[in-house]
């Protein structure tokens, strides 16, 4: 992958298929007939999920989210922050009010948070990978379509730390950037810090959940203090949600 590349490639036509909303329908009536299974001692954003064939149902903002899954991708899997970010966007609204604000995502993988975002009032761009846009945009538009204020928008987007002569940053402002799982064992650690760096402004408010698993995920957290005035918003064992505005 270049490290270099990066671009905004706006998704705003998604394709339609009659027969895959009537099954997505079918399983979404199904999912608000049945009970989701409690789990002892589970973590407190761990959300109760039905699951049907390739799909899993969650509940947030008072709807149920249909989502589908991809094995090709680590970009096209739920990973676990993003349901702790989902939880926590969802419980405190007050503390975070999304309502009517510019949401940028980094990293949205499958499109859960882009989602809830959303749905929470938000006019948001999901980025990611070119290779994850296509399941990320059925996602979003599945879940989305006739139930936000706002179309939320579905971008590529490739970290790098030259994003000013493709995306000058008087055209991109942001009141919050949010990230959930981005930062595991991969090369491109630093670009991504630069990438938040980027697109934030006076007022932008970066939030990133995260998983910690190794010890490059502490590293990227101290260069992240560094670069950013940093409060910790919640804590379940090495779950994590920091907000940070930039230091610059």
């Amino acid at each position: 992958m270049d490290n270099l590349c990066s671009y905004f490639v706006e998704e705003t036509n998604f394709m339609s298929s009659t027969e895959e909303e009537e099954e997505v329908e079918e399983v979404e009536r199904g999912g608000r007939e049945e009970q989701g299974a409690q789990q002892g001692r589970a973590p407190a954003w761990r959300p109760s999920i039905i699951s049907s064939l390739d799909k899993d149902i969650y509940h947030y903002v008072g709807q149920d989210i249909v989502i589908y899954e991809s094995i090709d991708s680590y970009g096209a899997v739920m990973w676990p922050a993003a349901l702790a970010l989902c939880a926590f966007l969802d419980n405190n609204r007050d503390e975070v009010d999304l309502q009517g604000k510019e949401v940028l995502e980094l990293g949205a993988g499958t499109g859960l948070v882009a989602i809830v975002a959303s749905l929470l009032g938000a006019s948001v761009t999901a980025t990611d990978l070119p290779e994850v846009l296509s399941n990320l945009r059925a996602n979003v538009r599945r879940n989305t379509q006739q139930r936000c204020r706002h179309t939320p928008q579905v971008a590529a987007l490739c970290w790098s730390y030259d994003l000013e002569s493709t995306h000058p940053r008087s055209h991109h402002r942001y009141d919050y950037i949010l990230a959930a799982d981005v930062v595991y064992h991969h090369d491109f650690l630093d670009e991504l810090l630069a990438t938040m760096k980027h697109f934030c402004h006076p007022g932008t408010t970066v939030i990133w959940a995260n998983k910690f698993r190794m010890e490059s995920d502490f590293t990227f957290c101290e260069k992240f203090k560094k670069a950013f005035h940093t409060s910790l918003l919640a804590e379940d064992g090495d779950m994590k949600i920091l907000m940070g505005t930039c230091r610059q």
